[in-house]
């Protein structure tokens, strides 16, 4: 279904229009049009392809969906594959946006969780001087809005990794704990593979393509530059911390069956003192003076108590019980 499309005449809008009209706005002066779509049909993206004259290996990727991401030129039309990911409530959702810039035109269609771009278009709406540079603006402040939901999951996964974490060193050694730090660990490689690749299409804007990014915007795609960096770095980092994580979690359980087996064994070598002592009195041998003896029963007990209170006292000094 269309999302919302308009046309901006030296950064201003120029009313409602509809999509018959675009092919005329685009022989306009000054003139770029902005076209949202999501979820679209074979039958609207047709009608797309013959308004702004799009390749066709372009439109049968946009049809397939599940792109790679990429930057690829057509002539004169620049098409944007790139990966999106949206937090609905505590769970990461992925997304696709297909992006298609020429001079006077720019299209995103949404597929999947991504997000409105609804305040992508009021940013740029609220900076006409800016706006009136054309596609290209209009571009950055997209490729912007993407990357700072990347920021946003980015610092999800840290909160989360900041709670397992402190799980860990509060001994909550448990099979769920594991399986959430090899969880965590996978989720975060995926973040890193989907936000990589802006990298690379962030510098070819830079550096090619002036008819749609002007010199004087640079700077702009130098920011959403430097900002994919950034989640990449924190998510290296946490991918780190992840790993080592799961190496004292691995120590942690060592530690643990080492005092486990610790204490049974103390336990044990207190058990072995009356065993040995009362076996004897099993042996059934003819010449056991104590049997005779009128204290040789009580006395028996009380070396039997003492020897184990003093190994338990020892044991515990020692820290094995």
């Amino acid at each position: 279904m269309y999302v919302n499309y308009a046309a901006y005449r030296k950064g201003q809008g120029i009313g409602s229009i509809t999509i018959d009209q675009i092919s005329d706005l685009l022989q306009e002066p000054e003139t770029f049009v902005w076209l949202a779509l999501s979820e679209p049909d074979a039958a609207e993206l047709g009608k797309i392809q013959e308004e702004f004259g799009l390749h066709d290996l372009a439109m049968e990727d946009t049809r397939s969906a599940h792109q790679r991401p990429k930057i690829e030129e057509y002539g004169d039309t620049l098409f944007l594959a790139v990966h999106t990911v949206a937090l609905n409530g505590d769970r990461v959702e992925y997304g696709e946006t297909h992006i298609f810039a020429g001079r006077r035109f720019l299209i995103s269609i949404r597929r999947g969780q991504t997000g409105s771009y609804r305040r992508v278009r009021d940013r740029c709406e609220s900076n006409p001087l800016q706006l009136a540079k054309g596609t290209g603006f209009a571009l950055y402040a997209l490729l912007d809005f993407v990357v700072d939901q990347f920021l946003v999951i980015s610092d999800h996964y840290q909160r989360e990794l900041e709670q397992v974490e402190a799980d860990i060193f509060e001994n909550r050694v448990d099979r769920p704990l594991i399986g959430r730090l090899y969880e965590l660990k996978r989720e975060v490689s995926d973040l890193r593979a989907a936000a990589a690749p802006i990298v690379e299409i962030a510098n070819v804007l830079m550096r090619r393509h002036r008819d749609i990014v002007s010199p004087d915007l640079r700077d702009y795609y130098r920011d959403v530059h430097d900002h994919v960096l950034r989640v990449l770095r924190s998510t290296d980092t946490m991918r780190e911390t992840l790993s080592d994580a799961m190496q004292v979690n691995l120590a942690l359980v060592t530690v643990h069956q080492n005092e486990v087996v610790k204490r049974l064994a103390g336990w044990g070598a207190i058990l072995a003192l009356p065993t040995m002592v009362f076996s004897m009195y099993g042996m059934n041998f003819k010449m056991m003076p104590e049997l005779d003896w009128r204290f040789g029963y009580p006395t028996a007990l009380a070396v039997t108590l003492l020897g184990c209170l003093w190994l338990y006292r020892f044991l515990k000094r020692v820290q094995w019980l």
